[in-house]
């Protein structure tokens, strides 16, 4: 953040000499830098926050079927599967990441956070987290603003963009905001949360962009679903005194090396990983022919 600090050790520093929360130089950074006022501000996190929460009501209630066909209302499947592997808050926490990155593939109403590809993970992790643990939506906001403050350090250091840096710079980057709200919402102190994005980001390095017939679908859709519980395994690991031994700074500029040496074809191309495969060739076919606008023959129009 150019107003005070680009790492996360400025922040951490910042904090600890002035006595301020962490999203408070989120919050300073929003006003003077954007123009923005505090009243403002809030009250558009609240509205990005009712979108969040209506895109996973939307994704769990309404009919989420592409276009492609490879979309297919996996929320709700989740959600009332008769056989439960998980836990009933992790099964409500999986189906709700599935739920509204539906919704962004059905071509709803989403918020990128930090893009549209991996817009499943902090509406499913932060809805979960407030009906658990009771929170208000205040505190709520305020984790959002950690998280957007995670994501500025992210992007000035590495990549938030798959066609940049991976799936990796995409979903990983939204599993480390989600973990640091998470923590920072659970009273987590500033090491804590940013344990928590370190160890995420030790999770999810190396994640290549494959999309099946380049469209933001398979695998991007499940990979949310992954992400968001890698974001409560590293918050709760975080919270619990667990030490990433790797610094929060040194993790994200690994995140960016990796990014920069990854081949092209693994950086939302379609040309490499799962989008080159025999089934995935086949679908991108049929999603090309669906898409083919027929023209009239020129001489007909002669």
């Amino acid at each position: 953040m150019s107003l005070l600090f680009n790492d996360f050790k400025s922040w951490e520093e910042h904090c600890a000499n002035t006595g301020e929360p962490l999203y408070q130089p989120v919050l300073d950074y929003e006003i003077e830098q954007k123009g923005r006022t505090e009243e403002f501000i809030w009250e558009n996190i609240a509205k990005a926050y009712e979108v969040m929460k209506d895109a996973v009501y939307t994704g769990l209630t309404e009919d989420m079927t592409s276009r492609s066909g490879m979309v297919n209302n996996s929320a709700k499947k989740v959600a009332k599967s008769p056989v439960t592997v998980l836990s009933p808050e992790f099964q409500m926490l999986v189906s709700r990441a599935l739920g509204a990155k539906e919704v962004n593939s059905c071509m709803g109403r989403v918020v990128a956070a930090p893009t549209a590809g991996a817009s499943g993970i902090l509406p499913g992790t932060l809805t979960t987290l407030q009906e658990l643990h009771g929170l208000d939506d205040r505190k709520i906001h305020e984790g959002l603003l950690v998280a957007a403050g995670i994501a500025l350090i992210i992007e000035q250091n590495a990549s938030l963009a798959g066609a940049v840096g991976g799936c990796q710079a995409e979903t990983g980057s939204a599993a480390a905001m989600a973990a640091g709200a998470i923590v920072y919402c659970l009273g987590g102190n500033v090491e804590q949360v940013f344990t928590a994005v370190a160890i995420t980001i030790q999770c999810m390095l190396g994640l290549v962009c494959d999309p099946v017939a380049g469209l933001v679908e398979v695998p991007c859709i499940v990979r949310n679903a992954s992400a968001a519980a890698i974001a409560y395994s590293s918050s709760q690991l975080a919270i619990a005194g667990v030490n990433a031994v790797i610094p929060v700074d040194q993790c994200v500029a690994a995140l960016g090396e990796v990014g920069e040496s990854m081949e092209r074809k693994y950086k939302e191309t379609a040309l490499g990983g799962l989008a080159n495969t025999p089934r995935a060739r086949e679908i991108e076919k049929f999603v090309l022919v669906q898409d083919v606008e027929i023209l009239p023959d020129e001489d007909e129009n002669s």
